[in-house]
């Protein structure tokens, strides 16, 4: 379980402040703060929702806003992860960075800030390197629930009509602790709540049949489980690349999707359902949510798909910059708020957000926060 949080990035995947800060000139555009933060996330190749939420960031606080990437190629280049964070910490009008995600290298990035800025406030989202690693560093770690969801992801599944729940999944996947321990947890709150459980095998996207051979298996297998189990059948698929395909015959074959592997309005649905993004609309959550609901509507699935209202990096990105300033306005009870993230999160999503603490191996983070979002029904 120590590399638990290595493994998912897999998956999925200085000087003192000075005493009065320079005035910033915004013109007519967002608040001025009398102080900078940094932002660090991956490229528009790597994450580009991160990278957009940092650009909504900058456009809101302009040159208050300090922008930086980590490479494509994170772990053969920690050296360049290390040396980008340290430019934004060497500015002594810097009060705080927020990085996600926090790839490997950003634990050792926070050890060569902290040997020449200590007062800075640190927050990592979406860890790369194991709790034990990077909780002692960072001031602030955040992370979606997984095991969370496993109660969640069935209650919602039970929301909107399952009788039946069909997990796809294959032995790579199913040997990594995390997501066998979340199987047995879905597993257990069907059986709970009269749900039938399915533990369905699907061929592995990095087997000899690769990506297409897996989306072309689920394409075909969730009309064959709906003609067996009946339309009231919730799928749900350990694989990003299985998304699309799970989410279109879903749709087309009446059955029903209460969550992806990765909760997100951008995770599968678009694709799936042909939404083209205008440039003037990346990033707009709320433009992508009246899309989906439309297209689901269209096809007689209203109140059958569901997912997190918002792309849970983009709000660690964007909400956590708006705590970062929070804190330098001493608005916050201490470094580490609870009770203030939480209010952040929940503003920004629109639902209740709720935080928890990690226990892991016997071992609590305090500061390690895990996160459970409310859903959106289209």
């Amino acid at each position: 379980m120590k590399k638990l949080f290595a493994i998912l990035m897999i998956l999925i995947m200085i000087f003192p402040t000075a005493a009065c800060a320079k005035k910033i000139d915004l013109g007519t555009s967002g608040e001025e703060l009398g102080f900078k933060i940094g932002v660090v996330t991956g490229t528009v190749s790597q994450g580009e929702e991160e990278y957009r939420a940092a650009e909504a960031v900058k456009a809101k606080y302009g040159d208050q806003v300090i922008l930086q990437t980590y490479p494509d190629k994170f772990m053969d280049e920690q050296e360049t992860t290390i040396s980008n964070i340290l430019s934004i910490a060497n500015d002594p009008e810097v009060k705080a960075i927020v990085i996600c995600q926090a790839v490997p290298g950003v634990s050792a990035a926070i050890d060569k800030v902290r040997e020449i800025r200590d007062d800075i406030l640190i927050i990592a989202g979406v860890p790369g390197e194991a709790p034990d690693t990077i909780s002692p560093k960072a001031d602030i770690v955040l992370q979606g629930d997984e095991l969370g969801m496993g109660t969640a992801i069935i209650e919602q599944a039970e929301k909107i009509g399952a009788k039946t729940f069909v997990h796809y999944s294959f032995p790579r996947h199913m040997s990594y602790p995390l997501l066998a321990a979340r199987r047995d947890i879905f597993k257990e709150q069907c059986e709970a709540k009269g749900i039938a459980f399915v533990d369905a095998t699907a061929p592995d996207p990095t087997g000899d049949a690769g990506v297409p051979g897996a989306q072309q298996f689920i394409l075909e297998d969730v009309p064959r489980k709906i003609a067996e189990f009946g339309k009231d059948t919730c799928f749900f698929s350990t694989n990003c690349a299985m998304q699309e395909p799970l989410i279109k015959s879903a749709l087309e074959n009446g059955g029903i999707l209460a969550q992806q592997c990765c909760p997100s309005p951008y995770h599968g649905y678009p694709g799936a359902l042909g939404i083209e993004i205008p440039d003037d609309k990346q990033g707009d959550v709320a433009y992508i949510i009246e899309q989906i609901t439309a297209k689901i509507a269209e096809k007689g699935g209203t109140g059958r798909f569901s997912t997190w209202p918002v792309p849970v990096n983009m709000m660690f990105v964007e909400s956590g910059a708006e705590y970062a300033i929070a804190w330098a306005k001493g608005e916050t009870n201490g470094k580490l708020d609870q009770a203030k993230l939480e209010q952040l999160f929940s503003e920004y999503a629109g639902v209740e957000i709720k935080l928890t603490t990690l226990t892991e191996g016997g071992t609590n983070y305090p500061n390690f926060m895990l996160l459970l979002s409310d859903y959106i029904t289209f």
